[in-house]
């Protein structure tokens, strides 16, 4: 697998070059596949892969549309440690959208509803759960349960218009479906 080909265009040094990849292989616990070819790893793997080259260019902000959708719930639990891993060891701004309104919770520390078209943000949540997450614990707290809750109360109740909601002085209007983080 190659991670080197993005890398060139920043004119780093052979060296520098090679010092990330290792790094960004190693924190997606893929530091012994250097050799393999995509079609030798499982989509889990090729998940990693896909982050590991994200990270080696060493961004100010990784952006991340819907990237677990294609995998197992297993693999997706796995990678979403992952993401709050590399994002704490890198200290790397994330916006992470996804449909998932438990993926939302768990990753975040914010959570963005957005409407349909015109699409706008329709309510800006503070997940206020600890920094320090895992899948069990964290997923069975009262407070996830509430904070996922109420994210859903406010896609459920969507289906009325943005114009409406905007021209609503009490805001009491719904919220629609995209999440962001």
């Amino acid at each position: 697998m190659s991670l080197s080909g993005p890398l060139k265009q920043k004119r780093l040094s052979n060296a520098r070059r090679n010092e990330l990849i290792d790094e960004s292989l190693a924190a997606v616990g893929l530091g012994e596949a250097h050799t393999a070819y995509p079609w030798q790893l499982s989509g889990g793997m090729q998940q990693r892969v896909a982050i590991a080259r994200a990270v080696a260019y060493e961004p100010q902000v990784l952006l991340m549309d819907e990237p677990f959708a294609a995998v197992d719930a297993q693999t997706r639990a796995d990678l979403e440690d992952l993401i709050r891993d590399i994002w704490h060891r890198f200290q790397v701004t994330t916006l992470f959208v996804t449909h998932d309104i438990d993926e939302a919770v768990y990753l975040g520390q914010r959570v963005l509803i957005l409407s349909s078209s015109p699409t706008v943000v329709r309510q800006d949540l503070t997940i206020d759960l600890p920094d320090a997450r895992d899948q069990l614990t964290t997923r069975s707290s009262p407070r996830f349960a509430e904070l996922r809750a109420k994210v859903y109360s406010q896609i459920h109740r969507a289906k009325t218009p943005v114009e409406a909601v905007m021209d609503d002085p009490s805001g009491s209007l719904p919220v629609n479906s995209g999440i962001t983080r």
